[in-house]
């Protein structure tokens, strides 16, 4: 799929498939350390990706989807964002993620590494939650 003079491709790539591949005029995603956009014309970037929600803006309208860590690179007039897991908002069971947050929220905590997992599943579990929230 080819972008236009005012659109750039976007690439959402996990280890088993490509998960979204599409023409955009504007894309934010969640990078480690915030938010990043990129527009066409955007100079080469590599960045690591953090847990949340990337927004796809084109001529098709607004598309929305989880990521969960990895890295983005922008080459040329293609934004390829690698991730562990990329979820389109359909494929996301409510119900599901109600029970990830609650198991999350009873384990102990007896170590700075279980602490640290713990807000890692709760950040994923929150930006799941915001997906599914918004329109």
């Amino acid at each position: 799929m080819a972008a236009d003079a005012a659109s750039f491709l976007l690439e959402v790539v996990t280890p088993e498939r490509v998960v979204l591949s599409r023409p955009a005029t504007f894309v934010a995603f969640p990078a480690f350390d915030g938010e990043m956009g990129v527009l066409p014309h955007r100079a080469p970037l590599v960045a690591k990706l953090g847990i949340g929600i990337v927004r796809a803006e084109g001529p098709d309208g607004t598309q929305r989807l989880f990521v969960d860590g990895g890295f983005a690179t922008m080459q040329g007039e293609t934004l390829r964002l690698l991730t562990e897991e990329a979820r389109l908002p359909e494929t996301i069971d409510p119900d599901a993620v109600e029970r990830e947050l609650a198991a999350v929220r009873s384990r102990r905590l007896d170590d700075d590494q279980a602490f640290a997992r713990q807000q890692r599943t709760l950040a994923r579990v929150r930006a799941l939650r915001a997906l599914l929230d918004q329109p």
